[in-house]
């Protein structure tokens, strides 16, 4: 299980992340129904969560629990540059970690590791130190460019109503070539995403648990993967 708090923000920006990785999967269905313009929608949820004129700072936390073992914990610095398509994540626990990073510049990973003062080239697709999380999940939202939606229905999630979209990958530098996203109908915020395989095989589920609003901005500031 993995938590992230976030609660730093720069130019008067605060937010708070928790992010949980579980070693379970699970599903859901709806039934079809008319469509409104989805990849609109998908350009909606990339707009509404990016930072285009400003830079995000934020503290993030990662607790990671799994059956049989001891409790993981990190506490990460995360800088985020939409505009330039950059970010950085710096260790700040545990000790056995302080010093080490994440960067990315373009279409590049690069981790850094204080004691051997060397940069290894990494990938977006890699889980984030051994967490359930892939480094991909801590840059800015690209699902307009990245997917097309080739099936919709309408259904409920708990209390909300929304649209379920099943979305075909438009490229091959995506970490997953398929997923499911239920997006809320009453303000079009991303609820839960269900990540496949090439094979459809299903991956790991994400629950959006919470958002905290940033100017005109939304970040999930509690994130639940399965």
């Amino acid at each position: 299980m993995n938590r992230i708090n976030k609660n730093r923000a720069n130019r008067g920006l605060r937010a708070s992340l928790l992010l949980i990785c579980l070693a379970a999967a699970s599903q859901a269905g709806a039934q079809s129904a008319a469509a409104p313009d989805f990849k609109a929608m998908l350009a909606a949820i990339d707009e509404q969560g990016n930072f285009k004129t400003v830079d995000l700072s934020a503290k993030v936390k990662i607790v990671t629990e799994e059956p049989g073992k001891a409790i993981d914990t990190k506490a990460v610095q995360s800088l985020r540059r939409d505009r330039d398509d950059k970010f950085l994540m710096l260790f700040l626990e545990p000790v056995s970690q302080l010093g080490q990073g994440y960067l990315r510049i373009d279409d590049n990973l690069w981790i850094y590791d204080p004691e051997s003062r060397k940069f290894t080239h990494s990938s977006m697709k890699e889980n984030f130190s051994g967490s359930g999380a892939k480094n991909s999940d801590f840059g800015q939202s690209t699902l307009a460019s990245d997917y097309a939606v080739s099936a919709s229905a309408e259904g409920r999630l708990g209390s909300f109503d929304v649209w379920i979209l099943e979305l075909a990958a438009t490229d091959n530098e995506v970490t997953y070539p398929s997923k499911k996203i239920w997006v809320a109908k009453k303000d079009g915020l991303l609820l839960k995403s269900e990540d496949y395989s090439l094979t459809k095989r299903l991956l790991r589920t994400v629950y959006y648990a919470s958002y905290a609003k940033l100017g005109t901005s939304y970040v999930a500031d509690r994130i639940i993967f399965v």
